[in-house]
């Protein structure tokens, strides 16, 4: 089910209808894009066109952060869980390993990109990957990519790049990849790989996963949370003032407004 969400269009879809959506997409080899939507990205989305439009194209948007789902339930939308990258990620990974479907790495450095993938393997001895290749290569570069991409066969892709450099590589060459099945990691990678570890499951169900974050990198990570995570509140609470204030307004007995109309 397709919702809008301040503009911004969720899926309020489970994991298992999620997956299930991923493997009907790999045993058909029609191109399936998924996208993982947190508060970082709602609020780059506001300035960043390409990614916007990354998102607005894609055929599924899960509610990856907590933030993003209890504003979607502040708004009024019937969202009941989440759809986490990294969660989706370890769920497909045991699908491809039971069915025989091959997915292609692409993202992180090199050690950690073999680290993952050993781990993966640990988990699902069965489980044979089309390709790999770290995110660290040049522009010059992309065209190699690709058709190492294609030539793999692969039935999933999952892209371990940053916000918006990920989007731009799709939106350049979604076309050319013939991979039915592509998500974007985020830094799933890293912690399928263990060099980041995930923040215990009591932070993770009340939404602390950024602070868990910050402990871990506060160098990088915390000017990051505060102006991202500030913005995205302010958002929101415009939103919802004004969802306020139209509600009140067509309540029954109150005085219809002039000709001019509310946040004009």
């Amino acid at each position: 089910m397709r919702a809008s969400f301040l503009a911004c269009p969720i899926d309020l879809l489970t994991m298992a209808e999620t997956v299930e959506l991923a493997c009907g997409a790999m045993r058909s080899r029609r191109r399936l894009q998924h996208v993982a939507l947190n508060v970082a990205k709602f609020v780059k989305m506001r300035s960043d066109p390409v990614l916007a439009a990354d998102v607005a194209n894609s055929d599924i948007v899960s509610i990856d952060g907590m933030g993003i789902l209890w504003g979607a339930r502040a708004v009024g939308l019937p969202a009941t869980s989440r759809v986490t990258g990294v969660d989706l990620l370890a769920e497909l990974l045991a699908v491809c390993a039971r069915e025989g479907f091959k997915p292609y790495f692409l993202g992180a450095t090199q050690a950690v990109l073999h680290e993952a993938m050993q781990r993966a393997r640990g988990r699902h001895p069965s489980l044979v990957f089309a390709g790999w290749h770290d995110g660290y290569f040049k522009p010059a570069q992309e065209s190699d990519v690709v058709r190492d991409i294609r030539s793999s066969g692969a039935d999933c892709l999952f892209i371990g790049m940053p916000t918006p450099r990920k989007e731009r590589f799709l939106a350049a060459h979604r076309d050319d990849l013939g991979v039915p099945f592509i998500m974007g990691v985020g830094g799933a990678f890293d912690i399928l790989a263990g060099t980041v570890r995930r923040a215990p499951a009591q932070m993770q169900r009340l939404g602390l996963e950024w602070l868990y974050r910050i402990y871990q990198e506060p160098g990088r990570m915390w000017w990051r949370y505060a102006t991202t995570n500030t913005l995205f509140a302010r958002i929101l609470a415009q939103a919802l003032i004004k969802q306020a204030i139209q509600h009140t307004l067509g309540a029954p007995g109150s005085v219809p407004p002039g000709p001019s109309r509310i946040g004009g």
